[in-house]
């Protein structure tokens, strides 16, 4: 059975966390591919919002 699995983060290092985290209980056999997006958005002229996320797409055993 193929599955997803997301990540939603706010900082690059903690998506890169996140995701070694949950790759490491996998085998490598089961990852079929990883997509991944950056947003950014302006609440106000002085901040901007970044949103680093991913999808992990496996195969379950």
């Amino acid at each position: 059975m193929i599955q997803v699995k997301l990540f939603d983060y706010e900082h690059e290092k903690d998506l890169e966390k996140g995701m070694n985290s949950f790759l490491k209980g996998m085998k490598e056999d089961q990852l079929v591919d990883i997509k991944y997006n950056i947003a950014a958005m302006n609440e106000d002229e002085e901040e901007q919002i970044y949103c680093f996320s991913a999808m992990v797409i496996y195969r379950r055993t």
